[in-house]
């Protein structure tokens, strides 16, 4: 990793010097960070390109939804992709986020590691695609991995190579999204390419990591025979490393954030799979061998 860049304007600020500190709460948006004022934008470039500062939309603690016991889940600000049902529009653009300094969130790791430890959990980022800041979730990582607290990523798998093989050396496990099972759907899904997500679970598996994929399920968008045949053939290319597949079944909840920021909703009328849906999909996966939640 490179070495820390001084920054030419930044004043440090706690917020724990201030009032607002002593009435956080765990699901406190960005509460209790050290976050750098006074960067001008030649800074926050060179800073985020060390891993100096991460771009963070929020973080909460939660417990067995994004990875084993109870976690820690940063939201990172941006996203190269546009998900026709994406429930965060609000993190696609980087510049929305609220910069963190990296000793901020390497210390708020630090003061839950116990309790990461005691239930099996650890930290996770999530986003927005935190694979579009590497070296800041990757330094966190490191860092988590020294405490001894389980690490997870949350990705598409997009970004494949934004990662290095050492940064993949510190993911313990990864919660794939294999948003389709041919290019031409997951372009109408996303607007960008499926190998790279491909590639990234490969990666993965041959460095002996652990893989959850998740698969949403959209009825007549996501959920042809064959589209389902060529997620689960993906899946199995990763060999042992799939632990199981989450069929996550489509649903309405992000479409109130797409309406804030007014977006046009491509999915404005869309309804979430039946239940004979669901089972078939399910079945489809487990014929190929899979554990599927």
């Amino acid at each position: 990793m490179p070495d820390n860049t001084p920054f030419r304007t930044t004043t440090r600020h706690m917020l724990k010097e201030s009032k607002t500190y002593a009435s956080q709460t765990l699901m406190g948006g960005l509460s209790g960070f050290e976050s750098p004022i006074g960067l001008d934008r030649r800074d926050r470039i060179t800073a985020l390109k060390t891993g100096d500062i991460g771009f963070v939309h929020s973080w909460d603690i939660n417990t067995s939804v994004d990875g084993p016991g109870t976690r820690m889940t940063v939201f990172m600000s941006g996203c190269p992709l546009r998900c026709q049902y994406c429930q965060n529009p609000d993190t696609w653009k980087m510049r929305d986020g609220q910069p963190v300094y990296l000793d901020a969130m390497i210390k708020k790791v630090a003061r839950y590691a116990d309790l990461f430890k005691a239930t099996h959990g650890g930290i996770t980022f999530s986003g927005g695609e935190s694979m579009m800041q590497p070296a800041f979730v990757s330094r966190v990582f490191r860092a988590a991995k020294e405490m001894g607290v389980h690490t997870c990523l949350d990705t598409s798998g997009f970004l494949n190579k934004n990662y290095t093989d050492e940064m993949i050396d510190d993911i313990d496990l990864c919660l794939l999204d294999v948003k389709s099972g041919d290019e031409e759907t997951y372009h109408e899904v996303t607007g960008g390419l499926l190998q790279p997500t491909i590639d990234f679970g490969r990666r993965l598996a041959k460095a002996g990591k652990k893989i959850w994929v998740r698969f949403v399920l959209v009825p007549g968008l996501t959920s042809s025979e064959e589209n389902v045949e060529n997620v689960a053939r993906i899946c199995e290319s990763f060999g042992d490393a799939v632990e199981h597949v989450d069929v996550l079944g489509f649903h309405q909840l992000g479409r109130p954030k797409w309406h804030e920021l007014r977006i046009p909703y491509p999915l404005e009328d869309q309804k979430g799979p039946s239940a004979a849906l669901k089972k078939r999909v399910v079945e489809q996966f487990e014929s190929h061998g899979l554990t599927v939640y």
